[in-house]
């Protein structure tokens, strides 16, 4: 079965303004527009890296009982549950980790090279960080 929705649980959580603690959620899998609209954002022109706060905001469907989603919402997780984040969008989108397995066309050697991703996204970068 093709499964849209992905539920998670974020090793820290997210505390809203009533110190209530948000840690369960849904993330979805992002769409074309996801990823290319938040770039005509103000926020991503000015800073690129900005985007994964954006694109984050749009793909996730629950946070605990937050209601709406918004990038102030994710402006204000911990840095381990933005990677976190980060990374599971990575595999339910099924983001390569940008290595490239090659051969050397004159002496044959095998050897891995980093490749770009796919939009250069920040979004879509590997974070190395362990989830689960």
């Amino acid at each position: 079965m093709f499964h849209t929705e992905h539920e998670f649980t974020l090793p820290m959580g997210y505390v809203d303004k009533d110190g209530t603690l948000h840690r369960e959620g849904t993330m979805r899998l992002a769409t074309a527009a996801d990823e290319i609209l938040p770039l005509k954002d103000p926020r991503v022109q000015k800073n690129p890296a900005y985007l994964t706060v954006i694109l984050l905001s749009r793909v996730l469907t629950r946070l605990g009982a937050v209601d709406p989603i918004t990038p102030n919402v994710i402006e204000s997780l911990f840095a381990a549950d933005l990677a976190y984040l980060q990374e599971l969008y990575n595999e339910v989108n099924q983001v390569a980790d940008g290595r490239v397995a090659v051969i050397c066309p004159q002496c044959e050697h095998n050897f891995e090279i980093e490749r770009p991703l796919s939009g250069g996204s920040p979004a879509t970068l590997s974070t190395g960080s362990a989830r689960r």
